[in-house]
This record gives C-alpha cells, sequence and structure tokens, in this order.
C-alpha cells in the first residue's frame, strides 16, 4: 500500500469541493480529467506510429490550437464558466495559448476541469514522492543511474512534462513519448466513489498506468478516496508461466477505461474486447461485488478488431432514453438465431460475434445472457434509470452503407455527455450528425456555440438535445473521440 505524505506549504491546489461520484453516463458533469496534447505528440514518427498506438502522425499545433482548445473552453463554458466568461476575445488573440498551459501564470487553473499535468506536477512538489516515482520510472524505462539523479534536480513542473513527453528541456528526447495519454478514460475510471485504476494491455501505456498510480494515491483531492482505489490484481502465478502463456486471455489482466461504462447507481459495463481480458474482467467484478460497489455487472464481448478496440468506440449513451451505437453490431444476437447450413456447420465459437452475459452479485450462479447490444441499452434506459419515453437509437452513419463503419472509425460512436441530450462529438461524422438531426437534435460548431454564450444568446444551464461540434481533422487520426478525451471524477444524480 502507498504511504501518505505531507505536501509541503507551497502546494497550490484549489480544494473547494474534492466530491468525487459518477454513477451514470449522463448526469450532469462538474468535474473532469482531461490532458492537452503536449511536445511528446508532435515528435511521433511513422516508424514508431503503431508501436505508439497512433494510426499516422498528426500536425500538433493544429491539433491544439484549432481543435483541443476549443474542446477545453466547451468544457470551461458549461462546468467553470466563470474561467472563461468574457475572456473569449483575448483568449483567442493570444497566439501563445497561456491559457492553456498549466505551467503558465495565466493557466485557467480550474477545479473542475483539471488537467492530469497539473497534478502530477502538484505530486511531485513533495522530496518523497518525486524520489520514489522518478526511480519507478528510469526502471521502466531503463535509464542510467546518473539520469534518475539529473532527472530530480528538475523543478517538480519542468519534470512533470519531462515524465509525460519523455523530452529534456533542451528537446533531447530521453524517452518515448505519451501521446496517449490524451485519452484519460482509459487510465482509471470512478464507480460510484470508487475509483478503478485501469491495467493498459499495450507496452507504449505502461509509463502512463504508473503515473496514474502516483496521481491518485498521493494527490490531496484524492485523499478521502484513498481507501477506495481498486487496483486489478495479475494472476498470482504469471511470472512462471511461459510468454505464450501470459499472452492467455485467461491469466492475463489487463483493462482500459474505454471499456468500462457505469450505466446506473448499481449497474456497470464492462467490455471483453483487443484490449481487456476475461482475467482482468473476472477480477474486477469480485473486488465489486466484495465491497458492494454495484450489484450488476454486465460483460459486453466485441470483436478483437482495432478498428473496434473498447466498447465506447461502437456505442455510447446521448441521454436516458437514446443512445448512439454501430448498427452492425446492434443486434447481432438475432442475427445468430438464423440456422441454414453454413451455422449449423460453422465453429461453435466465433471471435467475431457479439455476446452479452449479465452477472448479479453472488455471481457463481448461472449469468444472465442478452441476446443483443439494443436490448441491453432498452433495459438499462428503461429499468436502471426508470425512463417512461420510448428508447431510441442514433446509427454511425445514419445506418447507410459504407457510412456506418467509415464514421465509427472516425469516432461517431464516442461521445461525451456534459449533460442528459448534450454531447460533444465530432464534426466530420455528416451523416451521424444527420441522424441526430432528424431525431431533433441540433448540431452546432463549437466555435459558434461559444460565441453565443460569451453573447447572452445561449446559456450552457438550459440548452438542450444539443451535438456540440468539435473541429477535428487532427484529432481524428488519433483514433479516439470525446469520451476517450475525458474521465469523469463527478456527476450529478439523476
Amino acid at each position: 500500500m502507498f504511504e501518505t505524505f505531507v505536501f509541503l506549504p507551497k502546494f497550490t491546489f484549489m480544494q473547494s469541493n474534492n466530491q468525487i461520484h459518477v454513477s451514470s453516463e449522463v448526469g450532469t458533469l462538474r468535474r473532469l480529467l482531461i490532458h492537452s496534447p503536449d511536445s511528446g505528440v508532435g515528435k511521433v514518427i511513422p516508424s514508431k506510429a503503431q508501436d505508439w498506438l497512433f494510426e499516422d502522425i498528426v500536425h500538433l499545433d493544429t491539433m491544439r490550437r484549432d481543435e483541443y482548445d476549443y474542446y477545453v473552453k466547451i468544457l470551461l463554458y458549461f462546468l467553470d464558466p466563470d474561467k472563461i466568461k468574457g475572456k473569449l476575445a483575448q483568449i483567442n488573440a493570444d497566439h501563445s495559448r497561456q491559457f492553456f498551459k498549466p505551467d503558465s501564470p495565466q493557466y485557467f487553473n480550474s477545479d473542475k476541469v483539471i488537467d492530469i499535468q497539473k497534478l502530477l506536477a502538484e505530486v511531485l512538489e513533495n522530496e518523497q514522492v518525486r524520489t520514489k516515482l522518478v526511480a519507478s520510472i528510469c526502471a521502466v524505462e531503463r535509464c542510467s543511474f546518473r539520469t534518475q539523479e539529473q532527472l530530480k534536480n528538475h523543478h517538480s513542473v519542468e519534470l512533470s512534462k519531462v515524465l509525460i513527453s519523455g523530452s529534456l528541456p533542451n528537446k533531447q528526447m530521453l524517452f518515448a513519448p505519451l501521446p496517449n495519454f490524451i485519452f484519460t478514460r482509459d487510465i482509471g475510471i470512478v464507480i460510484n466513489d470508487h475509483i478503478l485504476l485501469n491495467k493498459p494491455a499495450k507496452s507504449a501505456r505502461t509509463r502512463e498506468s504508473l503515473l496514474a498510480q502516483y496521481i491518485f494515491f498521493y494527490h490531496p483531492i484524492f485523499e478521502k478516496y484513498r481507501q477506495n482505489i481498486l487496483e486489478i490484481p495479475d494472476n498470482e502465478h504469471h511470472f512462471l508461466l511461459s510468454d505464450g502463456e501470459q499472452q492467455s486471455d485467461y491469466v492475463r489482466s489487463t483493462l482500459e477505461g474505454g471499456d468500462v461504462m457505469m450505466v446506473a447507481p448499481r449497474h456497470l459495463l464492462i467490455g471483453c474486447s483487443e484490449r481487456t481480458t476475461l482475467y482482468a474482467i473476472q477480477q474486477t467484478m469480485k473486488l465489486l461485488f466484495e465491497r458492494s460497489v454495484v450489484d450488476t455487472v454486465t460483460v459486453v464481448k466485441i470483436p478483437k478488431k482495432r478498428d473496434y478496440m473498447h466498447i465506447d468506440t461502437v456505442f455510447t449513451q446521448v441521454k436516458k432514453n437514446m443512445w448512439v451505437l454501430l448498427r452492425s453490431i446492434a443486434r447481432q444476437g438475432d442475427e445468430a438465431k438464423k440456422r441454414d447450413l453454413l451455422h449449423f456447420f460453422a465453429p461453435k465459437e466465433n471471435p467475431d460475434q457479439l455476446e452479452i452475459r449479465q452477472f448479479n452479485k453472488g455471481w457463481e450462479h448461472k449469468p444472465t445472457e442478452i441476446e443483443n447490444l439494443e436490448d441491453l441499452l432498452t433495459d438499462i434506459s428503461k429499468n436502471d434509470l426508470g425512463c417512461t419515453e420510448p428508447v431510441q437509437f442514433v446509427y454511425s452513419g445514419n445506418d447507410e452503407f459504407p457510412f456506418g463503419a467509415r464514421e465509427q472509425w472516425t469516432d461517431s460512436c464516442n461521445l461525451l455527455a456534459i449533460k442528459n441530450g448534450v454531447v460533444i462529438g465530432y464534426d466530420r461524422n455528416d451523416k451521424t450528425l444527420e441522424a441526430f438531426q432528424n431525431m431533433g437534435f441540433r448540431a452546432v460548431k463549437a466555435a459558434d456555440l461559444l460565441e453565443e454564450f460569451e453573447s447572452g444568446q445561449s446559456d450552457p444551464a438550459t440548452i438542450t438535445d444539443t451535438f456540440i461540434m468539435l473541429p477535428s481533422a487532427e484529432l481524428s487520426r488519433a483514433r479516439g473521440g470525446s469520451h476517450c478525451m475525458s474521465l469523469p471524477l463527478w456527476r450529478d444524480n439523476f
């Protein structure tokens, strides 16, 4: 267990309300963790892009200034408007982007929209924590002892940038960047008043996981919840297994936040995907049921394909009675009922077949089999969330071939609900936007909505049924949407 340290007086984080609680995907969002694209993203080279889990290299300045900064401004206007209201023209005119840089005196410094880099810098203010974390990172990255000693001498703010970007202040690359750190969802997830620390499947994200451990265990905003931090254990004899055996889903313990959805106060969804294994799901269920954190865990097994990756790439919730999803897997259970010659003689286990099993506390009993995704999501809306109105589905690409698959690839199903019926998504998925408009949603560009807020024409507190279109030419190439780029810490209950 991690020790508790007293922080130095120079610790500056605002501690007005450190509440942490998430019991749905669409309750009004009050606090979240993000990470703006850092300089390491701009150092991804073609030969290493896929090793570092990027499909392509991106243009960093465009990704930040013309795309991600709009994400931050929208979040601030909804969650912490005092930080931005009346300042938009001044912020936009500053080409150095001081407002968005955690190490700048002009940083927005919100305790509701929190950049994980700032938390890391504040954790590193403690000398004992700094020594331990630097030693851990250097062991993982196989640095020399002299490098380890030199790193400890950096100021905490500068050191946080080095540990994330992988580069020293003189721009020398010390170790690999962490371009996926912008997808904060994958490092952890809040389940009611507990925090589940995730275990990344790829070695490129090992350093992210280590940084997250130190932030969650040592930063004061999580102090009240330290006993509620859950870590997924490895197979106790994994080190005795051969390399081949260690790769088996039955002993490998990996789980990422994109495969975990807190859909209702007592109901959690976990995806079994190319990044999340059966063994990790089993261990997570044991932890949650033993502590009575939830009563029901539904496991959604999706095809292990790069274009799916996590369950939040194929469906997310828009409002209590509405979901966006990929039509091709929506009713696979119904399709499997059809019996013809191929079905009778096909292998009994189809790795590309979606499967859903629902487990209740006391899960040694036989789980409930749910035949298709739409039935599961309908049941959640009606029985877990108490919806009386009809449950609706918005399909990726407006269910038109080939746009469903094309737009799912650019995160049409990966949306962040800021509140019930107000979501952020990418502007490039035209057919999906058309489907939302057919459902009565307004589709509005992020820049236009910000101007409406600034002029008083619209109010974040009163808008409903709105799809906020985020510029996405570069962000979408990183293979993650607004749901991936958020780690909600606090949502209102319904």
